[in-house]
């Protein structure tokens, strides 16, 4: 891609120049996990960014060119990447592909989430001055294929509304009451990514593989499995790209 000069680029957070980045961006909470999928799945990765040590890899996934980087912790974190990357560098889908707390008990460790819809109890929507409640949806299209690949990767996996809370200790213990509507789980971040891409007009998904459960507590997996075993979700994602 020629190089186009951005008033925004570089920015505080990325160091990449414009066209470092491929269309679409893998988004894992991981700066490790990051680079795990660089070095095992991708062919040719180059570190584009590595700005607070938020690593971001450009390569190939069967000869498709794919973007994998991280985004951190909570919806601060990944509102700031995931909107530099689709106003700053014309990214068009950003696919966070992360591990979070499941509520329901046909869901099990390393099944996985696709989060259809994201509710929050952040206050990220509220920049927008919206007369209502904005709800934050993936892309359809996106839902529909990674169902699609789950479906053929014989995963099992379930489709629905997702938590993304602010809060990982919960003082008030509040994530079952969250299940009572249906929400399969919970993790800290795709209502932003959400609003972003819906913001900029782009498109979003958030797979996540379940780490921990409320429900099934004997099958939670430690730090180390979740940067490195987590293959099928990341499979499916690259499978999207």
């Amino acid at each position: 891609m020629t190089e186009k000069l951005h008033p925004n680029i570089p920015t505080p957070h990325i160091t990449a120049k414009y066209g470092d980045f491929a269309e679409t961006v893998l988004m894992p909470g991981d700066p490790l996990r990051a680079k795990f999928i660089a070095e095992n799945f991708l062919t040719d990765a180059v570190l584009v960014n590595n700005v607070r040590g938020i690593n971001g890899y450009t390569g190939y996934y069967n000869g498709k060119r794919v973007s994998v980087m991280a985004s951190g912790m909570g919806q601060p974190s990944i509102g700031i990447y995931s909107y530099e990357l689709f106003n700053f560098y014309d990214v068009k889908n950003i696919i966070r592909i992360g591990s979070c707390g499941s509520f329901d008990k046909d869901l099990h460790g390393r099944d996985i989430i696709i989060a259809m819809g994201a509710c929050t109890n952040g206050n990220f929507a509220a920049q927008y001055n919206l007369p209502g409640t904005f709800c934050p949806i993936a892309d359809f299209n996106l839902v529909r294929k990674a169902a699609e690949l789950c479906e053929k990767a014989g995963v099992n996996f379930k489709v629905g509304n997702i938590l993304s809370s602010d809060v990982f200790y919960d003082d008030a213990n509040s994530g079952m009451t969250w299940a009572k509507m249906g929400v399969l789980g919970v993790e800290m971040e795709s209502a932003a990514l959400y609003c972003n891409a819906a913001r900029a007009g782009k498109s979003a998904l958030c797979i996540c593989t379940v780490s921990d459960s409320f429900v099934n507590p004997s099958e939670n997996t430690t730090a180390e499995e979740r940067q490195n075993s987590f293959t099928a979700m990341m499979k499916i994602a690259l499978e999207l790209s």
